[in-house]
């Protein structure tokens, strides 16, 4: 019949794009139609029948009556969530009118839920086990709700007991999620809540609560249970005689930075327990199996990330509890909660942390590799001696762009520690983180570098390495000395002495490997213009030149050759011959007299020489 599945279902639907008011017209003509597939329906204008009540027999032959029977029901609640939320979201308080007309509503719904498990209840209905439970734990959760409205809190925790003791069996028979979201969503916050009016502590878990309030007395409620889950009700009365946490087993304390503090919440002890056990499970786990691929040592991680997450939101939700109590900052469970908080958060952070780390490859990615993680490798035969096959360019810069992606998240989950309540106080924790910090960006600086290199930026790779040293050296400063192996599994946020020494000599190495390849291709660039520049030049022009790239034999002289100034002799220095004693040239006492003749006065002189200058 699937009752729960059918209510769940009406509600999700309804509720996703509206209120409770919407999901009451929308019940109002789904009960009209139901009324119709039935024939009961009353025509338009027609005068009112009362109806005959519905028997086992029709329920058997039909389930269509069931659906009417729920279609009532879940009426009657709509209407009445509709009215509260109504008045929650106004300022002024409920009246006492309004309180019992929400009380009325409910209190019809249940009786209806009632009347359908009678009816489930008898032979001719033919009902499974699992149907007359589910709907036993829905008429439960009416009349606790019912009674909620009412102030009626044993009651209301008697009600709430009995449908998550139900709807909790029903849930590992594996009919899916409906059971789950009730009991997380709704039943379980009434049952604190109840319990909390009761003066119950908090340090007792809502299971051991509600097996508690279970009416042992039903006998027959008690044996359907049984049927489902024989083990859900058989440590119920040693768990009545004891503490709930100290008969499971969970931690009543947690230690953190060396302060051992009681843990407040009984959903915090179970959490807690949860994350201790999956730790040992993954030690376990990652201890047994050698040489597995990355990407199944982090698949390892994901219970311990699921568990840490549980604690985290379990402590979220019993702060956001005692701060609507009106609980202030400075009051002791407030304090204890806040440092729960902060490891809880930690311990969450550095555990997603380490899978980062174990899915960047050996040595937290420092190696040069790149194989996918996402493909397991093939083995090989063990006659083969192929030599690997190079990567082309494209897939190494893929998985770079991975390795700096994953270090981008560890940075991001480093600068989300320190927003955590006490650790910008606590000094050497804050030192500590600062450290991790430096080291894997780094390691995502030298990862980045050796993109650039990939490509043949050799200068902004040089400046990267040169950089992701010097950060380095800052974080090995900074961090003790004592610290876990490199290779201890399972990863965490600590980051060993031993690692950062393998990091500064592996970059040291590629500094200076790659300021030789700098300047290599600087000698390159320069010999290349200069070669560029040569073959321009023709090599009549260049005889005072070695050819250290060969003579181009078509680049001999410039043809057709172009007018050019040539360097002659000017006119002021062959006049300045006549003036300028030269070495071995005679002075003008030692050389032989010349006669000259007198020219006839009046007669013109006789222009001798170039341009008159004569010598």
């Amino acid at each position: 019949m699937e009752i729960t599945s059918f209510v769940v279902q009406g509600r999700d639907q309804a509720l996703l794009y509206g209120d409770y008011s919407t999901y009451h017209s929308q019940l109002a003509k789904r009960l009209l139609n139901s009324r119709k597939k039935l024939g009961v329906a009353t025509k338009n204008r027609g005068k009112f029948q009362k109806r005959d009540n519905i028997t086992a027999l029709q329920v058997g032959g039909n389930h269509e009556y069931v659906h009417l029977l729920l279609l009532t029901s879940e009426r009657a609640w709509a209407q009445a969530m509709s009215a509260k939320s109504a008045h929650s979201s106004g300022q002024n308080d409920m009246t006492r009118r309004t309180r019992s007309h929400i009380v009325s509503r409910l209190d019809k719904a249940a009786r209806t839920a009632q009347d359908l498990v009678q009816l489930l209840s008898q032979k001719d209905a033919s009902a499974s086990t699992a149907d007359l439970l589910e709907a036993k734990a829905y008429t439960a959760f009416l009349r606790g709700a019912m009674q909620f409205e009412r102030r009626s809190w044993e009651p209301c925790l008697q009600s709430y007991a009995i449908a998550r003791i139900v709807y909790s069996a029903l849930a590992t028979s594996g009919k899916g999620d409906h059971f789950k979201d009730l009991l997380s969503e709704t039943i379980d916050p009434s049952i604190r809540y109840a319990a909390y009016q009761l003066k119950t502590p908090r340090t007792v878990p809502i299971p051991t609560i509600a097996k508690r309030a279970f009416p042992r007395s039903d006998d027959a409620l008690t044996q359907q249970v049984n049927q489902i889950d024989p083990t859900l009700l058989a440590d119920a009365d040693a768990t009545s005689k004891s503490d709930g946490s100290a008969a499971q087993g969970v931690p009543g304390t947690l230690t953190w930075r060396s302060r051992e503090v009681q843990i407040e919440d009984a959903q915090i002890s179970l959490a807690w327990a949860s994350v201790d056990g999956a730790k040992s499970s993954l030690a376990k786990t990652l201890a047994g199996a050698k040489n597995r691929e990355p990407y199944e040592v982090a698949a390892a991680y994901d219970e311990l990330l699921t568990a840490t997450q549980d604690a985290v939101d379990a402590t979220k939700q019993a702060i956001d509890e005692l701060k609507n109590e009106g609980v202030s900052q400075s009051d002791a469970r407030m304090q204890r909660l806040q440092i729960t908080r902060t490891a809880v958060n930690y311990e969450m952070i550095s555990w997603r942390i380490g899978r980062n780390r174990v899915l960047t490859g050996r040595q937290d990615g420092a190696p040069e590799e790149y194989g996918s993680l996402r493909r397991k490798k093939a083995k090989a035969a063990p006659s083969a001696t192929k030599k690997e096959r190079e990567l082309p360019t494209s897939r190494k810069l893929a998985r770079l762009k991975e390795k700096v992606a994953l270090y981008d998240g560890i940075l991001r989950s480093l600068e989300s520690i320190k927003e955590l309540p006490g650790i910008a106080a606590d000094e050497p924790l804050a030192t500590k983180v600062d450290a991790f910090g430096k080291y894997f960006e780094s390691l995502k600086c030298l990862t980045i570098a050796r993109s650039h290199a990939v490509v043949g930026n050799v200068a902004n790779a040089l400046a990267l390495i040169n950089h992701a040293a010097k950060l380095c050296g800052d974080s090995a400063s900074k961090l003790p000395k004592s610290a876990p192996a490199a290779n201890a599994l399972p990863l965490g946020i600590e980051v060993s002495s031993e690692a950062l020494d393998s990091l500064t000599q592996l970059l040291n190495g590629e500094l200076q490997r790659h300021r030789a390849i700098v300047h290599i291709d600087n000698l390159r660039k320069a010999d290349g213009d200069g070669a560029a520049a040569g073959q321009r030049v023709p090599l009549i022009e260049r005889l005072h030149e070695y050819p250290t790239h060969g003579v181009d034999l078509e680049n001999l002289v410039e043809f057709p050759p172009k007018m050019e100034l040539i360097p002659m002799k000017p006119i002021f220095l062959d006049v300045a011959w006549n003036y300028i004693d030269y070495p071995g040239k005679l002075s003008g006492t030692d050389a032989p007299a010349v006669a000259v003749e007198a020219a006839p006065e009046g007669a013109p002189q006789q222009k001798r020489g170039w341009f008159s200058f004569g010598r």
